[in-house]
């Protein structure tokens, strides 16, 4: 029986091992999305306890415990730090076979040396020892990110924040790595509820100086934001949908649609289809313009809980994956904007499994050359960011387009303890290929294929986007 979480695991040939240890273990990380707090960067903020800096606000932590049957009160509710990190420690031995399992113990191995297997025998000392060393100025959230060799992240911002912690680090040359905002303008899109799209507008108008009254002072208000976003280093924006939006529709239409909800009215399901498809086309024809990268999350159903929703509000723990209709209207949206070429660099990540040869196979429709990989096949994102959904979106991408032109993994994380996923990736990665040489399947170019790992590891997303640093 080999032992758990060895110098090996994950890889199971000679090959696999060569791959992982001699070419992708040492690559630099570009995390290219995350929703880390740039504040707490740029205050290089220590946090007090292991409870800080590892429960609060996971909810894939929050979803075990409950189906372990662990109260809310030690989730999000009111019991105190130790009480909560006693509680995930009873969970986690139960947790085998879920990601969360090897996640929680490569993260006590690679930052904090620990070796022992969470559990309420082991919970306290673990403790002590973490708390410990992140007293330390070594486990600041800078050095955290150092720790892993991060040398760009960027975070999923509001088109109305201001981002001044951005500056803060781009103005610190002690900072050591690159914080850039995405633009992320999933609250100008969520016509659905009318207060909340009102409140948020009314915030736009302010932040921007612009009286918004019509559909063009809207558009003129978030381009004035997109153009803001761009002065301060960004290069992505970002979108989390349900499925994308492609119908038909006049200006005239809009400015009706956006009169009818800027009155506080109720729109109905064509409304809202028409008024999403203008934003986005409007949003993707900014991103061509300056040469951004879009990036288009599509699939999760979100908020099903309609009374843990009420009671502790959206991202904590209660979306899942949704069955929606992804092709026609990706296709649309797509070869509208390819139409008049003015297509960006696009990357498309699915959340339902199903969808996957979909996907993959999409994005080869509108590769037109000028690009290495123009039209990305996104990395296994949230329910599927596990090794048996890694390999499977791996194969898929393999299958319908080019693996080597990969921009590989990210975070999609708030915790600064989350970066062993992408150690998890590229021994996952690394497995794959090392297999298929034993196999006979590729061939025993350990150096060649080397250099596909280290591309799609980091050089590749270097060159995509454009990041100024070494690739």
């Amino acid at each position: 029986m080999k032992p758990f979480l060895d110098q090996n695991f994950l890889l199971h040939t000679t090959a696999a091992q060569q791959l992982y240890h001699e070419f992708a273990a040492a690559m630099p990380i570009i995390d290219y999305h995350n929703h880390l707090p740039p504040k707490l960067i740029a205050d290089d903020h220590r946090f007090v306890n292991l409870t800080q800096i590892w429960l609060q606000g996971d909810h894939y932590k929050w979803r075990a415990m409950r189906a372990h049957g662990i109260s809310e009160d030690y989730c999000t509710g009111a019991a105190s730090d130790w009480q909560k990190f006693e509680k995930w420690a009873e969970t986690a031995p139960y947790t085998l076979r879920n990601p969360l399992y090897h996640w929680t113990h490569l993260e006590l191995q690679r930052y904090f040396g620990i070796t022992d297997l969470l559990s309420p025998k082991t919970a306290a000392a673990i403790y002590e020892r973490a708390n410990t060393l992140l007293q330390t100025p070594e486990y600041s959230t800078r050095n955290l990110l150092r720790k892993m060799n991060v040398r760009v992240l960027c975070t999923t911002d509001d088109p109305t924040d201001t981002l001044e912690w951005h500056r803060k680090i781009a103005a610190d040359p002690s900072a050591g790595l690159q914080v850039l905002p995405a633009y992320r303008p999933d609250k100008a899109m969520a016509v659905e509820f009318p207060a909340a799209f009102n409140t948020w507008t009314d915030q736009l108008s302010m932040c921007t100086g612009i009286p918004i009254s019509t559909y063009d002072d809207f558009l003129q208000a978030l381009k004035n934001r997109h153009d803001y976003f761009a002065q301060h280093g960004c290069r992505l924006s970002d979108h989390g949908l349900e499925q994308m939006y492609a119908e038909d529709y006049s200006l005239r239409e809009i400015n009706v649609i956006f009169q009818k909800i800027r009155s506080g009215h109720h729109l109905d399901a064509p409304e809202t289809a028409k008024i999403k498809s203008a934003l986005l086309f409007e949003f993707a024809l900014w991103n061509h313009e300056k040469g951004w990268v879009q990036q288009f999350h599509l699939g999760a159903m979100r908020n099903n809980n309609s009374r843990a929703q009420r009671r502790l509000g959206p991202d904590t723990g209660w979306d899942s994956i949704g069955d929606f209709r992804q092709g026609q209207a990706l296709s649309r949206f797509l070869d509208r904007l390819d139409a008049e070429d003015r297509l960006a660099k696009t990357v498309i990540y699915n959340l339902n499994p199903a969808d996957n040869e979909l996907m993959a196979a999409m994005t080869g429709n509108f590769n037109d050359g000028t690009v290495a990989g123009k039209i990305q096949y996104g990395a296994a994102w949230w329910f599927l960011d596990q090794k048996d959904g890694m390999e499977k979106q791996l194969n898929a991408l393999s299958n319908m387009g080019l693996l080597s032109r990969f921009v590989g993994m990210l975070t999609d994380s708030r915790s600064f303890l989350s970066y062993p996923r992408h150690e998890y990736f590229r021994r996952t990665l690394c497995n794959l290929l090392g297999q298929e040489m034993e196999n006979g399947e590729l061939p025993g170019e350990i150096q060649w294929i080397g250099e596909i790992v280290q591309d799609i590891c980091y050089r590749n997303a270097v060159q995509y986007f454009a990041f100024s640093v070494p690739a």
